[in-house]
């Protein structure tokens, strides 16, 4: 007996859509839009400024925007060309891209992106980092903590000075079968690489996507608060190398105390597994000196030394003082792709390629600054950046600078969900909070490291940032065992930052 059906088939159903955090240039457009939106609605006013143009405390008071729809609607149209080359009137203060006066947009924080990609790109077209890098770990290989503790170092520094961070995706392929072969576990391998370059950019001294873009913003020096982000780098990158190699000696006595588990063939590796990579030429530790020198005489260009040393923010530069600011750093560094690229013998060729590729990779975070400082024109234009800067003032007046200091860490954190990238978050936030720092008779520096802080601690964690989130991936540890494995070292830190800004606010 047979049966026989003339149903249809029913059709697969289709793939559900998984939802994707929008990236931060889409963030950034919608909140263009919901700015200039508010500005109909929020008052206009200004405050009295000083001979240095910082707003004087208590003197708000509301003024007319003097603006019709269409001039709205025109200062919509061209935010993001304001952003990058906007001017400012010196008589009404209006910003736009005809006006005569001082400039306003972010031109040189733009270029100085630009030029940092492309030296960044032309050092990883040598392999000198990567090999350097792989090098140091194989040395070590033998002997684990000392493997663990100077990768990080090397991550923490590199992040530090220049935000090492997607950089480190790399990585993987290379640190994960070592730390295996020792006895840890993929968890060691993905603290090392994802704590030990987000502790190096959470404490940014000189890293030009945080520290620099946030400086400029707050108009202030880059050098300015360097010790005190120098002394925290110290201490929390102590802590976080320490929290790792803790939990890797644990599970290196007790495997099964291991948070991540072990694959198939996990436990099968040895030392001899990892495989020793190439030796380093002599060009390769050229290469590797001219970066060092490259990034010492930024350091060296930037810092006040005449404050630094003896604590007075007024006193006399000494003459070997240089006072570079983003200009001078442009070129600097396309100075210094092209030397590398002339001592690795690209040719003329290559290398023209190479900085233009760099310079496209990373057009991207500088067209993010771009679009946050068009938001900030916006603002300015209506005339309710004081306004905005007046309601938050009301909300931290009589509080002590330590106070201060920890709120504005605190009211950052939300912020750097929802903005993880570093150069729009400091672009379109500090123009308000720098401001705060005058009322509250705390140095600006002081707001940009606690700014800094508040996000590089979320970007530890967020799901919102690819080098959390593609790191567990490659080293094949769930995102929620890594939330258990590093919600600890989370506390430990967010208390130490609340303590290093509250003690910066107390001693400026």
């Amino acid at each position: 007996m047979s049966t026989r059906t003339d149903a249809t088939p029913t059709p697969p159903a289709a793939p559900k859509r998984k939802f994707t955090f929008p990236s931060a240039l889409t963030v950034l457009a919608v909140v263009t839009l919901a700015v200039w939106a508010l500005a109909f609605l929020i008052p206009s006013g200004a405050y009295d400024r000083d001979k240095d143009g910082a707003p004087i405390e208590g003197t708000y008071h509301r003024v007319p925007s003097g603006q019709s729809f269409v001039d709205r609607l025109n200062d919509l149209f061209l935010a993001p060309v304001n952003g990058l080359y906007g001017v400012q009137d010196t008589k009404n203060g209006q910003v736009g891209p005809d006006m005569a006066g001082e400039l306003y947009g972010s031109a040189g924080v733009f270029l100085f992106v630009l030029a940092i990609g492309a030296f960044i790109t032309v050092v990883f077209a040598t392999g000198a980092l990567d090999r350097g890098i792989g090098r140091l770990a194989h040395r070590l290989r033998d002997r684990g903590a000392l493997l663990i503790a100077g990768v990080m170092l090397v991550f923490a520094l590199l992040g530090t000075v220049e935000g090492f961070a997607e950089e480190t995706l790399g990585f993987y392929g290379l640190i994960v079968p070592l730390m295996l072969a020792l006895g840890y576990d993929r968890m060691v391998a993905t603290g090392t690489i994802i704590l030990g370059a987000g502790i190096g950019v959470l404490c940014s001294t000189v890293n030009p996507f945080a520290t620099g873009v946030a400086s400029s913003a707050a108009d202030i020096s880059l050098g300015d608060g360097i010790v005190l982000r120098a002394v925290m780098w110290v201490v929390l990158t102590g802590v976080t190398v320490a929290y790792v190699i803790r939990y890797a000696r644990r599970v290196q006595k007790n495997p099964g105390r291991s948070l991540s588990g072990f694959l198939p063939g996990d436990r099968d590796h040895t030392a001899a597994d990892a495989g020793e990579p190439p030796e380093l030429t002599g060009l390769h530790k050229a290469i590797l000196v001219l970066v060092g020198l490259t990034f010492a005489f930024m350091i060296f260009s930037v810092v006040p030394w005449s404050s630094a040393i003896t604590g007075d923010a007024d006193a006399t530069p000494y003459g070997f003082e240089l006072g570079w600011s983003f200009p001078q750093l442009a070129a600097l560094f396309l100075v210094a792709a092209v030397v590398v690229g002339i001592v690795a013998r690209f040719g003329e060729q290559k290398l023209s390629a190479t900085v233009v590729q760099g310079a496209a990779d990373f057009i991207s975070p500088a067209l993010v600054i771009v679009l946050a400082r068009g938001v900030t024109v916006i603002m300015n234009n209506s005339k309710v950046t004081d306004t905005v800067l007046h309601s938050i003032e009301g909300i931290v007046s009589g509080t002590s600078s330590a106070v201060f200091a920890i709120i504005v860490f605190v009211v950052n954190l939300p912020l750097a969900f929802l903005i993880p990238s570093t150069s729009g978050h400091a672009t379109l936030a500090m123009p308000i909070l720098a401001p705060l720092a005058d009322f509250a008779g705390v140095s600006r520096a002081v707001v940009v490291t606690a700014w800094q802080a508040a996000s590089g601690w979320m970007n530890l964690w967020v799901p919102t940032t690819a080098v959390t989130i593609g790191g567990v991936a490659l080293a094949k540890v769930g995102y929620d065992k890594y939330l258990r494995f590093v919600w600890p070292l989370l506390a430990i830190l967010f208390a130490l930052i609340c303590g290093f800004v509250a003690l910066g606010a107390v001693l400026t």
